[in-house]
């Protein structure tokens, strides 16, 4: 299969009702279990990293691999950036040959959020790249430890602002957060509804990590075309290294390895069931 733009799978999830699985990777292992899953399921997926975990995950690092790995996939695979937070770094991840990228404006003011979004836009699509912006704020924190208080989005806002950027897809504030749950988030799905009746374009969900199966079917029947992935995935890969670890006299670095990409993969295949939405 090949390495493609982000946009393509989302337009070709549009047209399934399904949505794309955005797992997010921090090491080898965990690209490997991304992909393992996905060619196993037939699936096409986004590789996809954030710039607050480059500090112990060095795009000089990753990038190449990810996109590597993308091009030897036996499925279609896009490479994204996810919230970016500075042009710098988006710009260096086009260099490298990502298909798909996210500046985050989401707290700036909204004429600002457009401003910047508008120019990461050009930018991209002078790289034959996809790219994906947020409207609203969604809760938790992406690596850091400020922790936002979720804004939902506004609907007519929301139709304003991809007219006004161009963007190819748009990740939307609906009651998500970044992070695990301390309980079963209360989504709302009215605003969902209203969104995806006035945006014309691909509709992505944050925080997926946590959410019920029910929460992300009708997600999906509401416009979401993009799902993000990154916690389960790094506890996934922990839990397979501490049972490895704990129940091994002389561990070795091949089958921790090992452990830890079919901990991953696991994940991966779980949410990759539900994404499909047959």
């Amino acid at each position: 299969m090949a390495l493609v733009p982000m946009k393509e799978l989302l337009l070709r999830a549009e047209r399934k009702n399904k949505a794309v699985g955005a797992f997010s990777v921090g090491n080898m292992e965990m690209v490997r279990g991304v992909l393992r899953a996905a060619e196993e399921k037939d699936e096409p997926v986004i590789l996809q990293i954030a710039e607050k975990r480059l500090a112990s995950s060095p795009l000089t690092l990753m990038a190449p691999m990810m996109v590597s790995a993308a091009k030897e996939a036996a499925v279609d695979v896009a490479v994204h950036l996810d919230h970016g937070l500075t042009v710098e770094c988006v710009k260096q991840a086009l260099d490298f040959g990502f298909t798909s990228v996210m500046l985050d404006a989401s707290l700036l003011p909204f004429a600002q959020n457009i401003a910047v979004t508008r120019s990461v836009v050009e930018m991209a699509q002078a790289y034959g790249a996809t790219t994906e912006a947020e409207l609203g704020v969604v809760g938790g924190n992406e690596g850091d430890t400020a922790e936002h208080i979720i804004q939902c989005t506004d609907p007519q806002k929301a139709m304003e602002f991809v007219q006004s950027t161009g963007v190819d897809a748009l990740a939307v504030a609906i009651g998500n957060a970044h992070g695990n749950y301390p309980t079963l988030p209360q989504l709302r799905f009215d605003i969902l509804q209203a969104i995806h009746e006035t945006v014309d374009c691909p509709l992505v969900l944050h925080g997926g990590t946590g959410m019920s199966d029910d929460q992300f079917r009708r997600a999906i029947c509401l416009g979401i075309r993009k799902i993000n992935i990154a916690t389960a995935s790094f506890d996934a890969l922990a839990r397979a290294a501490q049972v490895y670890l704990t129940g091994c006299e002389t561990p070795d670095y091949f089958t921790l390895s090992e452990e830890m990409v079919r901990g991953v993969a696991a994940n991966v295949t779980r949410h990759l069931q539900i994404f499909a939405n047959r």
